[in-house]
This record gives C-alpha cells, sequence and structure tokens, in this order.
C-alpha cells in the first residue's frame, strides 16, 4: 500500500514550501506556495466562474510555463492582489526571469481566489483591501510545516453548509517519486454522503487521517437523494460564489505538456470528494507544478504519467477531506 511523505503536506515534495495569512477581523486569508527557481506549470479550470491570474502564461503552446509561486485567497476578485505583493517581494529577493540587465526581475507569480465576501466579516476596506498586505506576509511565513483548516485562503472559505479550509495530503509512490496536493475548499456541493458525516472521500483515507468514518450501509452504497441534496448550498447559490483551488505537485521531471496532463487527471479528485463538482456556480481550477528532479525515462513515459495522475487525484480527494475535518475540529 502506498503511503503519504512524512509530513502528509504538499511540502513533501522537496524544495516546496508553503505560507499562510490570516485576517480574523475581515475573516479571510492567502496562502502562498514557493516554487524557487521556476518550476514547470501548467493549468486546467473546469467550474463556470474562475477567477485567475496569469493562468495564460502557462499554457503549454506559450513560452513561459514556469511558476516561482502561487497564490490561493479568499476575497474574490479582490483577492487577485495578494500576487502583487508576492510578486515585489520575489523580484527583491532576486527570483524570476532577467529580461535586461538594467531591469528588475520579473517572477511568474499565478492566482486564484474563491469568494467569501459575504461570510459576516468586516469588509468595509474602502480603497486599501487587505489581500497585497496578506500576500506579503504569506510569502514571509512559507516554510514546510503549516497549518490546515480555517486558516490562509480556507478561513472564509464554506464547503456546502459546512466550513471550508484548506487541506493538503502527500503520496510516496517509491523510487524517490513524490506527489502531493494543496486545496482551499469551497464548492457548493457537498463533501459529505447522505447521511452528513462520511466523506465521500473516505474510500481513499490513510490511517483515519480526516476521522475514519465508513458509511454505515452496504460499503460505497450511495443512497437515493430525490431532493438533489448534494448540492448542500442550493438556498444560497450565486454565480461566482463557489470555488474549489487546487494545487499538485511533484518531484518528477515533466514538460509543460505532461504538467497539463497531470492537471487534467487531478481534476478527477475533486468529482471523488464533492459532489457534485465543476458547477456552473463553482470556479474550480487545478494548478501542477513539477520540480524536474524525477527522470520518468523514455520508454513506458506515458504509463508512468497516467499512474502519477491517478495518484495525484487520490491525494486531492484526501486534501479536500482534510481540510474540512480541520477546520470542523
Amino acid at each position: 500500500m502506498l503511503r503519504p511523505g512524512p509530513l502528509n503536506l504538499l511540502t513533501d515534495v522537496p524544495g516546496l514550501s508553503v505560507g499562510n495569512a490570516t485576517d480574523e477581523a475581515t475573516r479571510t486569508g492567502v496562502t502562498v506556495v514557493r516554487f524557487p527557481g521556476g518550476w514547470t506549470a501548467a493549468v486546467d479550470v473546469r467550474g463556470g466562474g474562475p477567477g485567475v491570474r496569469e493562468t495564460a502564461a502557462l499554457s503549454p503552446e506559450n513560452g513561459y510555463a514556469k511558476l516561482h509561486a502561487l497564490t490561493f485567497s479568499g476575497g474574490s476578485v479582490f483577492g487577485l492582489a495578494a500576487a502583487d505583493g508576492v510578486t515585489a517581494a520575489l523580484s527583491q529577493a532576486g527570483e524570476g526571469f532577467l529580461v535586461r540587465p538594467d531591469t528588475p526581475r520579473t517572477p511568474i507569480v499565478a492566482g486564484a481566489v474563491l469568494y467569501d465576501l459575504a461570510n459576516g466579516g468586516d469588509k468595509a476596506w474602502g480603497q486599501d483591501p487587505p489581500y497585497r498586505d496578506l500576500g506579503r506576509k504569506a510569502f514571509a511565513a512559507a516554510g514546510t510545516s503549516f497549518d490546515l483548516g480555517a486558516v490562509g485562503a480556507g478561513r472564509g472559505a464554506r464547503a456546502g453548509l459546512v466550513q471550508g479550509g484548506l487541506g493538503s495530503a502527500s503520496l510516496d509512490l517509491g523510487d524517490g517519486l513524490v506527489v502531493a496536493a494543496l486545496v482551499a475548499v469551497n464548492p457548493v456541493g457537498s463533501v459529505f454522503m447522505p447521511d452528513g458525516e462520511t466523506f465521500w472521500a473516505w474510500p481513499f483515507e490513510i490511517d483515519g487521517e480526516f476521522g475514519g468514518r465508513v458509511p454505515t450501509g452496504p460499503a460505497g452504497a450511495v443512497e437515493p437523494m430525490p431532493d438533489d441534496s448534494r448540492l448542500a448550498g442550493l438556498g444560497r447559490l450565486t454565480e461566482g460564489a463557489n470555488t474549489t483551488l487546487a494545487l499538485v505537485a511533484t518531484n518528477a521531471e515533466l514538460g509543460a505538456g505532461e504538467c497539463q496532463r497531470l492537471a487534467m487527471m487531478a481534476q478527477d479528485g475533486l468529482s471523488r470528494a464533492i459532489r457534485p463538482a465543476h458547477t456552473p456556480f463553482d470556479g474550480d481550477v487545478v494548478f501542477a507544478a513539477a520540480s524536474g528532479v524525477v527522470d520518468l525515462g523514455g520508454e513506458g513515459r506515458a504509463h508512468r504519467l497516467a499512474r502519477l495522475g491517478s495518484a495525484a487525484g487520490d491525494c486531492l480527494a484526501r486534501a479536500i477531506a482534510r481540510g474540512i475535518h480541520a477546520a470542523r475540529g
């Protein structure tokens, strides 16, 4: 059986660091991931209402499929400013492309946001939303250990009708290969089966990492739900008010197109852990990044990429449940 890495976090992929910054008065926050030196990256968007930055730069047909940092933020469109603070900090630290020797370095900092403006926090920020500053604080806090639950980008999130949160999980695939996921969970769909306690992701759980609860009926059975209660937030639906933001990362050597395939396969993790996912009301987006340390080889490479993508989907499903479990705890 495959096992998590030592931290069971995104940072089990060597080289990564993650930082959170939370504003309790505003009930919002930012999470930052740093990719030292720039990692090959891609993104797959499937939700109907995404809020993103620099995703076009990561398209495989373009020439800048390298990522120096990623921000997940609350605040809807205001939260996109978190990446501005991180961009400035990275440039000051000497990270990014040097286009000319007499100009500042220009790092690629992608971002994605979730809607948490209606959660009761103080949003009377006038001309000065807090997200640029929160981005800088999360950047400064980045390390190998970080909290899960209602922190960072997960602070103001909702998952259906329950508190959303920030989750993470990892898998050691052997031969030095590691894959891991980070997610800010804010979907309109439900992460729970009809009993309201068992996670849809329960078949993928390792060592009781999100409570160890299994269905009380036949294993894996799904009871009919004539009222479609999987749409747990149906009574509060607002287009663009929900989303799940995710990153899967690996230390494998992948090209931009292979990173794109990894992100696409990892989207299955949302469907394993949230029902329904990818609705017109969600902005579901999955980024993928690879450090390039472990060579996947030539012959049989596609099979190894398929295995990596399958594991990434499982990691993402577990990360979603871990985030909600930590928020409830």
